[in-house]
């Protein structure tokens, strides 16, 4: 996909309410782009969900609960094929990482056990955001977050590294047809990534990695820039698996340390003070990309 290809066609209104520099409402809109117009929206409870709230998409769009985004996508991918008119239509499930990783987790199991066709989409800004930023299943090491308070015994997010939820993993597991990595910094890639997650015969996953100023305290003018970043230091890796045979789709031919990406956001400040967690975050981050073949 070329930028000539992506379409000047907007499918949300102007004066959705998310905060400036809000990485996954961009997520959303590039993802429209991508599908177009016949799709209908399955928008999981979260920070979206409230931006959308005003009635701003111009697709059918359904608000669900936290845990039944995937349950509500497959009820409608099973009545459209009963009144024979599911040829051509878009099921897009977008959820953030607690209405995936945590609270949605059985409900999107059972769904693609089940092989419904529809495409889910977890933006992931690393917590649960639309209530204040409590921890999720996808914070990162050190991250404060209000569950995860810094102090003279806490020092935010202190699970083990290998705890954090791989759901890029977790879902290839079930034997997922398509499953994809994606960052907003990388518009190009997201949206083929998408085009193809609508061209698969069954369940899709994508992964977006998706810029939260507001709870990273971050400046909101460099949402791109610190999503780039995730990518060049390894933290975030981008990848398709198809069939079970993995791609890497960006490479990074030489990877900054992660002090790079920490620096920019208030929510890493102690870890940075801290060369212990450094190292701990730069040796799993090592690892990681050593286990990817991207080294």
């Amino acid at each position: 996909m070329k930028l000539a290809d992506v379409t000047t066609e907007e499918y949300l209104h102007h004066g959705g309410m998310a905060c400036p520099g809000c990485g996954a409402y961009l997520g959303l809109r590039l993802a429209l782009k991508a599908l177009g117009k016949n799709t209908i929206l399955f928008n999981v409870t979260g920070c979206i969900a409230t931006t959308l709230i005003m009635g701003v998409t111009k697709i059918p769009y359904i608000h669900t609960l936290f845990e039944n985004g995937p349950a509500i996508a497959s009820g409608t991918d099973f009545g459209l094929r009963i009144l024979g008119k599911r040829e051509g239509v878009n099921l897009l499930v977008y959820a953030g990482d607690g209405g995936t990783a945590d609270i949605g987790l059985q409900s999107l199991s059972g769904a693609i056990e089940r092989g419904h066709d529809f495409i889910y989409i977890c933006y992931d800004n690393e917590s649960y955001m639309n209530t204040g930023g409590q921890r999720s299943g996808t914070t990162p090491l050190g991250a404060i977050t209000t569950t995860t308070p810094v102090g003279k015994k806490i020092s935010g997010e202190t699970r083990p590294l290998e705890l954090k939820k791989d759901m890029l993993e977790i879902v290839a597991a079930h034997g997922t047809p398509y499953v994809a990595s994606a960052s907003i910094a990388y518009p190009m890639d997201f949206m083929d990534k998408v085009k193809r997650a609508a061209e698969t015969k069954g369940p899709a996953y994508i992964h977006l990695f998706a810029t939260c100023p507001t709870g990273w305290g971050a400046d909101p003018s460099k949402t791109i820039e610190i999503a780039r970043l995730a990518v060049q230091t390894g933290l975030v890796n981008l990848f398709e698996i198809i069939n079970g045979e993995r791609r890497i789709t960006v490479k990074v031919r030489s990877r900054k340390p992660v002090t790079e990406y920490l620096k920019h956001q208030r929510r890493f400040k102690h870890v940075l003070e801290n060369p212990d967690l450094i190292n701990a975050l730069q040796e799993y981050v090592d690892k990681k990309c050593a286990r990817l073949g991207i080294d």
